[in-house]
Order: C-alpha cells, then structure tokens, then sequence
C-alpha cells in the first residue's frame, strides 16, 4: 500500500519475503504522527466517510489506539517466522514509535539471508538502514534493500490496525458473511495513489461481536499480485491493555476468501515488552 513499503526487493528471499506484507502510505516520514492528528481518539465529532469507515474506527478502539501505543513509548519482542517448507527466522525486534525506529538481531534467519552464518542486525534511525554481520558492517547494496523491507514490514505490521485510520485511506462495505457460526461485517480498505498503479487493499473480517478482524485479504501490488491475494488469520492476546495479533498464519486464497492450497506460513511473537527505555543508539550506524 503506497509507500510504507517500497518497491526495493532485490532477491529471491525478499521476493518471497514480499507476500507478507502490503505497502502502505509515507516511507520517507511517520505515519503515526500524521494519523494521531486525524486519528480523532476521543472525539464524540469525529466525521467518518461511511459506515466501513466507521467499523475500522471502532476495530482501533478495541484493540487500542493510536494514542494508546504511542503512550507505550517502544517495544521489545521475540519474532518467529517459519515457511511453509520449515525454513525458520528467530529474531529479537526493538522499536520506538515515535519515529519508526526499528532494529532486529536475528539469532536464526534460514529464510533472510541464509547465505550469512551466525547472528546478523539490522537497524533503521528512521532516514537509513545498515547491516552488521560478524560485527562488521555489510554494504551490499542487494542486502540493504532487503534490510530496508524487513525493518518497515515488522514495524509495519506490528502497528498495522493502528494505521488503518492513517489520512489517505478509503473504506467500503462488501458484504455481511457468516464463518463457523460467527457474524462478519466485511469490509476494503484501499490506498489513494499518486502516480495512477495500482494500490494493495484490505479485505477485512470484523467480528460483529468483537469488533475484531479475524481474518483479512491482502495484495502486494508492488509484484502485480492482485488478483491472487494472501489470507491471514489472526489470534489476538492482551498485553499491557492492548490486544495484539500475536499469533498469525497466512496462505493464498480468493477474493472470497477461501483457501486455494493448504499450506500456511506461521509467524508468532513471545515475550512482548512496552516502554523498556531502548537507548536510540542501537538503531544508528556507529
């Protein structure tokens, strides 16, 4: 979805890395500093564009708002990846949100870079990205690139329902769905486009109950891959006030959302810890 994620995949582990994550609005600055001005937290006045607008508004509530993470100052957290042919990554993430810094040290990366051996970190001050392997620093211009995907597509979807009220959003309602006996409201969030290509969307599944999404559609427009979107499930866990989608499992499927081939690729965080004190200099080249 426009430019949270660019087009910068350079290989065939970033290509294959692409299919976890749209792109979205603003590369070049924070989105969290531009939606909490339009967020509207509190507003009783709020002014939505539809009813869809509206379930998206509600969703954000529930699982804690923008002003609610931003109030966590940062997070540290274990990521796990693991592919469908059980090649696995095991990383350690570190963010502050308040600019969108994002580090990682990737004690086990069989799908990132796996031609490298033995713990590699990625960082991202919020201008740049560097890559340290065997404590020195790697300039291959192919792997930073990879490096610059990683770092915004794990802040990316860690703040993801957060930035569903990002400025520059559109909403519509689909259609009412029933699943295993649950009431769905289903509804697209799309991405205005300045150049005229096309931008990823959203096919949400808001539990009518919960006001959670269950389930959601997503493209990768940047790979022309629209017509076959990825489906992604998600259990949620409650931590520090927040519910997170802490448990997730995608594979491809229609725009209907069923499952066109059984086979799923699982990502997991543990042990998830809010307003730690990270020190801004590990996110720097030094």
């Amino acid at each position: 979805m426009k430019n949270s994620f660019s087009a910068l995949f350079a290989t065939a582990v970033l290509l294959s890395a692409c299919q976890d994550a749209p792109k979205s609005n603003g590369i070049e600055q924070s989105d969290l500093q531009a939606a909490e001005q339009t967020d509207g937290t509190s507003s009783p006045e709020m002014a939505f564009q539809n009813k869809a607008h509206e379930l998206v508004y509600k969703l954000t509530k529930t699982v804690g708002d923008l002003a609610k993470l931003r109030a966590k100052k940062d997070v540290t957290y274990n990521y796990t990846y693991t592919t469908v042919d059980q090649k696995t990554d095991k990383v350690d993430e570190k963010y502050i949100f308040d600019g969108e810094y994002s580090y990682g040290a990737y004690q086990q990366h069989e799908r990132t870079t796996p031609q490298l051996t033995g713990l590699i970190e990625q960082g991202f001050d919020g201008k740049s990205v560097w890559l340290r392997h065997a404590g020195a620093y790697v300039e291959d211009e192919a792997l930073l690139k990879q490096v610059l995907f990683n770092r915004k597509t794990n802040f990316y979807w860690f703040t993801m329902f957060q930035k569903l009220m990002d400025p520059g959003l559109n909403y519509a309602m689909v259609k009412v769905d029933v699943l295993d006996g649950k009431n769905y409201d289903v509804v697209d969030v799309s991405f205005n486009s300045e150049d005229g290509k096309p931008t990823d969307i959203y096919r949400l599944w808001i539990n009518k109950e919960t006001s959670l999404v269950d389930q959601f559609l997503f493209t990768v427009a940047d790979f022309g891959k629209m017509e076959v979107p990825n489906l992604m499930k998600l259990q949620y866990e409650e931590v520090d006030g927040l519910l997170l989608p802490t448990k997730r499992m995608y594979t491809k499927a229609d725009w209907e959302g069923k499952i066109i081939k059984d086979e799923w690729i699982h990502v997991e965080w543990s042990n998830i810890k809010f307003n730690t004190g990270i020190s801004k200099d590990i996110f720097f080249k030094n």
